[in-house]
């Protein structure tokens, strides 16, 4: 998880705002490789819930450890609080840091503790928004829902500040896309479908969503689904306290670098953790993670994508990362990323 500069999120934007994750991704994805070990050719390790995670050398895993060294010693002079990199699951590299400069303030009211490696237990922001995914379609899967039902169906009338008519049009599709035609006060602002608008608050529903289907809390339902099966102690929903978070979404997920990592695992592993099938539709998973609609074809389901799906050839929004990178992404460069193509979280 990166700590940094905020982003602002604009549907016309096909770049990061920041020149820190690109430098970042720069060290580490463009080393000269080497010949890789055994490790390319095994299969997946997950970690234990309890134990040491097992770790692999740079070498080992075909990357050059002085570029590695250069990708954390600049993390760690861009206010990063903890980075955490898996290669096929193993730990490629780890590293934790104090945090200071002008965004300390706002970073330690994120911060709940830290874990027993060290890192911090903290409000990830936005990130959030990808668990939230593989929540909906494990939901989906489960037969509680459709993502195209209504809102209205599962959480009523009188959910946003639109009038009956112009709520009732807007899906659940239309809350995981950033489709649903809302503004920041829930108040309507177009027809759904029609305008990409980044709506944490009409995003914050779709949590309403599943808690209203599978008659249970946000903190039960999390831990029964997701975070109990892959291992993430350190992961649980907190109340917001600060006025403004709370009339937006009221609710953080706190987590840790390598809790976040782990859920990143699952996800290259195609919604399985070891025997456990965590999102067994893979439809889902596959719409998740591509572009969900032409308004802004680097959004799927609550996931950023570095390419357009629908148009292959099109420039990617971070040029050097891989292509087929997507990521988690929240506040003050909160980030975890996925690249199937090199096996890495």
């Amino acid at each position: 998880m990166l700590r940094a500069r905020s982003i602002a999120y604009d549907a016309r934007m096909k770049h990061l705002s920041t020149a820190l994750v690109a430098c970042l991704l720069l060290f580490i994805f463009q080393p000269a490789l080497r010949s890789e070990e055994h490790f390319s050719k095994s299969p997946l390790y997950f970690p234990p819930d309890k134990g040491a995670w097992e770790k692999v050398r740079p070498e080992q895993a075909g990357w050059d450890p002085a570029m590695l060294q250069k990708a954390l010693d600049y993390a760690g002079k861009n206010r990063s609080s903890g980075v955490v990199i898996l290669y096929r699951g193993r730990i490629l590299a780890e590293r934790y840091f104090d945090v200071s400069g002008a965004k300390l303030a706002r970073y330690r009211k994120r911060v709940l503790g830290k874990d027993k490696a060290g890192g911090a237990i903290e409000d990830v922001a936005s990130a959030q928004k990808s668990v939230v995914s593989v929540l909906v379609g494990i939901a989906q899967q489960k037969g509680l829902l459709k993502i195209d039902d209504r809102v209205s169906q599962h959480l009523g009338a009188g959910w946003s500040r639109a009038t009956p008519k112009q709520e009732n049009a807007i899906t659940v599709r239309h809350l995981i896309t950033m489709t649903s035609g809302l503004n920041d006060r829930l108040l309507y602002d177009t027809r759904p479908g029609t305008k990409w608008r980044y709506c944490t608050a009409a995003y914050a529903k779709s949590m309403d969503v599943l808690a209203a289907v599978a008659s249970i809390d946000r903190h039960e339902l999390t831990e029964r689904w997701l975070t109990k099966p892959l291992g993430m102690a350190d992961s649980t929903w907190v109340r917001r306290s600060a006025p403004g978070l709370q009339r937006i979404n009221g609710f953080g997920f706190a987590t840790t670098a390598r809790d976040l990592a782990r859920f990143g695992l699952m996800i290259l592993a195609q919604g399985k953790w070891e025997d456990h099938v965590v999102l067994a539709d893979q439809n889902y998973l596959k719409e998740a993670t591509t572009s969900s609609q032409k308004l802004n074809p680097f959004y799927g389901y609550l996931w950023w994508l570095n390419r357009n799906t629908k148009a292959p050839e099109s420039a990617s929004r971070v040029k050097s990362a891989p292509r087929d990178m997507i990521s988690a992404s929240g506040a003050l460069n909160r980030r975890c990323f996925v690249v199937p193509s090199l096996q890495m979280v």
